[in-house]
């Protein structure tokens, strides 16, 4: 099997996914039972037009854009600067929706010595706002080895969210998306993340204590958990279960990324999350085309991908 431009699935799929859920973050999912998103809107929470994607997205893009320069930890940094006081990489030049961790890290960026130092190690620092823009880095992590790739995740997560259960939940979604790249099938892909990632865990003490928090995605519980059982709220934990339960659920692209919507809460950063990986499984080619013709800087951003690509190759399997 040959899977092309995974940049532009990741790109396109992940923002698409942010997109949708923009309008309704915050709604719940009861009143989203009754009136669901069924297509792009716009307005609703941030009054912004459709296709408009939020910081989730935008961060992303950055750390995309300093990738198709080589890893720079220091230039990741420049970006996300650049994003919070000058509109970098946003939609329409207006920056809304920062979480708070993110804008104190980014904060921070001007007087830490490294990068790695500004991100936050306190627990209660554990939302998704260094999950939401990772997924770009399988693209340049996919030649190394699982220590190699362990490694550079954590110093990226670190720059905005240093906890372990921040960098091991950007571990685990990361390898997640490379299985997704050589399984059969997206239990395949599932199961095969979790046999690897218990293992790096038996033999690195230094997420040891965050294996509870694990627990159902490890054990492999996302299979037959029921939607009751699954969380939309910003804590990391929450939005990478929720992700991933939405593409173990679904059979496609569309699919997927209207039930993470639909959850409520979280809505664009969850629906983010799962569009990153059903990007990945589905390929862009089965992304509805006027979802795609919406999105704001959809030209820029297929431009991004190009040159993300270009730089790293294409994938053979």
């Amino acid at each position: 099997m040959y899977k092309k431009n995974i940049s532009k699935n990741i790109l396109l799929g992940a923002a698409i996914g942010d997109a949708l859920g923009v309008p309704v973050e915050f709604k719940s999912r009861e009143m989203l039972k009754n009136n669901p998103v069924t297509d792009m809107i716009g307005f609703g929470t941030y009054n912004m037009p459709p296709g408009t994607f939020s910081d989730d997205s935008s961060l992303m893009f950055c750390l995309a854009e300093s990738l198709c320069n080589g890893l720079d930890l220091n230039d990741i940094s420049e970006n996300f600067q650049k994003w919070m006081h000058e509109g970098y990489w946003t939609a329409d030049g207006e920056v809304f929706d920062v979480g708070i961790s993110t804008r104190k890290a980014i904060n921070k960026l001007r007087i830490a010595k490294n990068p790695t130092e500004a991100g936050s190690i306190e627990e209660t620092d554990n939302g998704n706002g260094s999950l939401m823009r990772i997924l770009p880095l399988a693209v340049y992590l996919k030649d190394l080895s699982i220590d190699e790739r362990c490694k550079i995740i954590k110093d990226v997560s670190s720059i905005t969210h240093a906890h372990n259960r921040s960098v091991l939940a950007c571990i685990y979604y990361v390898e997640f998306a490379l299985n997704l790249l050589e399984a059969e099938s997206l239990e395949e892909a599932y199961l095969n993340t979790n046999f690897w990632l218990k293992i790096y865990l038996e033999t690195n003490d230094e997420y040891q204590t965050e294996y509870p928090f694990f627990k159902r995605i490890l054990d492999g519980d996302l299979i037959t958990l029921s939607e009751d059982e699954i969380k939309s709220t910003g804590y990391v934990i929450d939005t990478l279960e929720a992700a991933i339960w939405c593409l173990l659920h679904t059979t496609s692209y569309h699919e997927c990324v209207l039930k993470a919507v639909n959850l409520g809460n979280d809505t664009d950063t969850i629906a983010c999350v799962a569009g990153g990986i059903a990007g990945i499984y589905y390929d862009c080619e089965s992304i509805p085309k006027h979802w795609i013709d919406q999105l704001a800087r959809k030209d820029d951003i297929l431009n991004l991908a190009y040159r993300l690509e270009e730089k790293y190759e294409q994938i053979e399997l």
